[in-house]
């Protein structure tokens, strides 16, 4: 992970949830429980939350798994996950929390019944790399699922663009004082792949049986989701 993007985490840390909120219209929590839904988890599971921020995910997974299911969320960033304890506390969720690195997990093989990373894969250096180790951590039948930015097409992609690069940087600048992580966050989404570029990018570990995208919001994000061999 390079330094510059946790150090650019690390400064928008505080103010993450609220920009979040404002700059999605709140529909990031519709796109995080489908991704949920479409894990597969059930109560009792175990999973594994990659790049968890401060804990979104995380908490929906809980939800899911309940009492007797375990969830573990990890970040590259301390910043990032400092906030995410006592907001699973304030929900009354038992989740746990470590500083991790998503391309060298410090877990057994197969350890986990689902592993997931929203909005973060296009962050890590080796995306290829990353989608191995979460596969490795996860029993053969679980699931492994991304959810990440897309790149809409048509009107609604011209539109998209446009906020994109003029609305969000301005607005999150000014919610965050960074106005250069939100030039950045756009940037790297519109160049990352999407759609089968990024199955593509799954069929590379080798470490999947069957993968599939579901685009979401006219392809402004996707889920993907693989069944790990």
């Amino acid at each position: 992970m390079s330094t510059e993007v946790r150090q650019m985490f690390s400064s928008i840390a505080t103010r993450y949830d609220v920009t979040n909120e404002v700059l999605s219209f709140g529909i990031h929590r519709w796109w995080r429980r489908k991704a949920v839904r479409l894990s597969g988890a059930k109560p009792g599971d175990a999973v594994l939350d990659c790049a968890s921020g401060t804990g979104d995910l995380a908490l929906v997974f809980k939800r899911r798994v309940g009492d007797t299911g375990r969830v573990v969320g990890t970040d590259f960033c301390k910043e990032m996950l400092d906030n995410a304890p006592a907001k699973a506390a304030r929900e009354g969720l038992q989740v746990e929390f470590q500083v991790a690195d998503a391309m060298n997990l410090p877990f057994a093989d197969n350890s986990f019944d689902v592993a997931s990373i929203a909005f973060g894969i296009r962050n890590v250096d080796d995306p290829v790399k990353c989608l191995s180790e979460m596969a490795r951590v996860v029993r053969p039948g679980g699931r492994v699922v991304v959810l990440e930015f897309g790149q809409p097409t048509g009107l609604f992609g011209a539109l998209f663009r446009f906020y994109s690069k003029v609305i969000m940087p301005r607005v999150g600048g000014l919610l965050t004082g960074n106005r250069a992580a939100y030039e950045y966050l756009p940037r790297t989404s519109a160049a990352f792949p999407a759609g089968e570029r990024f199955l593509s990018l799954m069929d590379q570990t080798g470490a999947y049986q069957e993968r599939v995208a579901h685009p979401l919001t006219f392809g402004t994000s996707y889920i993907y989701a693989g069944t790990v061999r």
